[in-house]
């Protein structure tokens, strides 16, 4: 792969990869209000594991609310640069088909690819679905007048998966599954771009990631004063208080 095409992947990692994700981090991070995340948490597992600081208590319902979130946002930013990847060599496009998101024809083959971040996003009922959407894929691109050898490939932004060719006794329902390394090179035909694209995400992470961390530690004093004056008594978490806000039915 040449300079100019990687510097040209570093730049749209930059502008629509990395900065999105950190505005949205910040969006998420603004909009944190303490009673709204303590409803979604379980006091009970907090209790479980002996949490007595206020600020421990709050960091960790913080830390557990974006976490939650950002697996989900990295990830659909990462598929637009594979999907860009693809366009920018084969023409690719974002699709409308059901459980596939890039479509691009190379060799004389046409790929209907479904992308996702890990190896371990389904149980058997969605691979089931996965299947039986690729089947039905097949038909619709063919009276649309697709006459190459359609391949069907679950491919995962990061993993491994040792054994890529999934069979079925139907051959329509039968895919690929290509993760990490083998998902880019199969996009891009370059076998190093799995580690090319740590560089720029290094490289702006580091510059945007000292700006977040003070509106961070903002934002937890913010809460951890909020939750002093709601579920503090005689100076310790009243956890029967805190109980009573989250599971106590409404009069």
């Amino acid at each position: 792969m040449s300079e100019t095409k990687y510097q040209d992947y570093y730049n749209y990692l930059s502008e629509n990869v990395i900065t999105p994700f950190y505005n949205t981090r910040f969006e998420k991070l603004n909009s944190l209000r303490l009673k709204d995340v303590l409803k979604r948490k379980n006091p009970y597992l907090f209790k479980a594991k002996n949490i007595e600081l206020a600020g421990d208590l709050v960091k960790g319902i913080v830390d557990a609310y974006l976490s939650s979130q950002e697996e989900g946002i990295f990830g659909n930013l990462l598929e637009g640069f594979a999907i860009y990847v693809s366009k920018s060599l084969y023409s690719g496009f974002k699709s409308e088909l059901k459980s596939v998101d890039l479509e691009f024809k190379r060799e004389n083959k046409y790929y209907i690819v479904g992308i996702k971040s890990g190896t371990n996003w389904a149980n058997s009922d969605q691979i089931t679905a996965m299947r039986n959407n690729f089947k039905l894929n097949r038909v619709i691109l063919r009276e649309r007048g697709v006459t190459d050898e359609i391949v069907a490939v679950n491919g995962c932004i990061y993993g491994k998966d040792g054994s890529p060719f999934k069979k079925h006794t139907d051959a329509e329902k039968e895919y690929y599954k290509y993760a990490g390394q083998d998902f880019w090179q199969f996009i891009s035909g370059d076998d190093n771009l799995y580690r090319e694209i740590i560089t720029p995400i290094d490289e702006e992470a580091r510059q945007k990631d000292e700006v977040f961390k003070k509106a961070y530690a903002a934002k937890i004093n913010e809460m951890t004063q909020d939750f002093m004056e709601n579920f503090i008594t005689d100076n310790q978490i009243d956890w029967l208080k805190l109980i009573d806000f989250v599971s106590k039915r409404a009069r």
